[in-house]
């Protein structure tokens, strides 16, 4: 069985069997959740990849606040319904906290709750927005950068496919990358592998992207250090 989703689809393939070799892809820490033992030995019959996404949110964040040095107050689009959302959320509060800035957290578990949070993100006066990382956003991203660009609000994202689709700037784990992975294993385990003896894989490299277009609809100038950090620039 090789999951893709999140935390709780691993742990469903989990509970329902401990016989068929798992391997699961996740972007919140798995031995906290429960999925393995420890990175090094998952030990059961699950293994997989971890792609880091709620670990870096705090980066993420400080990445927006070069863009918008003068934000006094940053949003942030969390899922409810997603069981990352709480460890996520920990992850901005604590760089907020050095900031000094506010942090406003809005709630969207469907597609009908993204207006609401986007006009609840302009009532509160918020400069920037994070959006979280989930699999709904990620489906509904056209949908999301559209609101962003609508309602004039720089935001940052957890993968590529947004800053494609017309979103002001990502960091992330190349989610291409994480699935080939878990493909890889899943080859080795149809090949006599024992989920047991293969480590939970964590990416060693991460992208930076930044749309240009974006920024400039937005009025915003990238400084230049950002753009020289940038893995790939958007023109």
């Amino acid at each position: 069985i090789v999951t893709n989703g999140g935390v709780g689809v691993a742990l469903a393939a989990k509970r329902a069997t401990e016989t068929i070799p798992i391997v699961f892809t996740s972007g919140d820490d798995p031995v906290k959740f429960g999925i393995v033992a420890s990175l090094s030995r998952p030990g059961g019959n699950v293994t997989g990849v971890t792609f880091l996404a709620v670990a870096l949110a705090g980066k993420r964040l400080e990445l927006l606040r070069e863009l918008v040095p003068d934000a006094a107050v940053i949003a942030m689009l969390a899922n409810p319904d997603n069981s990352n959302t709480e460890s996520e959320v920990r992850e901005v509060e604590a760089a907020m906290r050095a900031s000094g800035r506010q942090l406003v957290v809005l709630s969207a578990g469907s597609e009908s709750d993204f207006e609401s949070a986007f006009s609840e993100l302009r009532r509160h006066q918020a400069g920037a927005l994070v959006l979280g990382a989930d699999p709904l956003f990620i489906g509904h991203r056209n949908r999301l950068v559209a609101l962003a660009t609508r309602h004039g609000i720089p935001a940052v994202y957890d993968r590529r496919e947004f800053a494609d689709a017309g979103g002001l700037m990502s960091y992330g784990t190349r989610i291409t990358a994480v699935l080939r992975q878990a493909g890889f294993y899943a080859g080795r385990i149809l090949n006599g592998a024992k989920p047991a003896d293969l480590p939970v894989q964590q990416p060693t490299t991460f992208e930076l992207i930044i749309n240009l277009k974006a920024a400039k609809a937005l009025g915003l100038i990238v400084p230049q250090a950002t753009l020289l950090r940038a893995d790939e620039v958007i023109e």
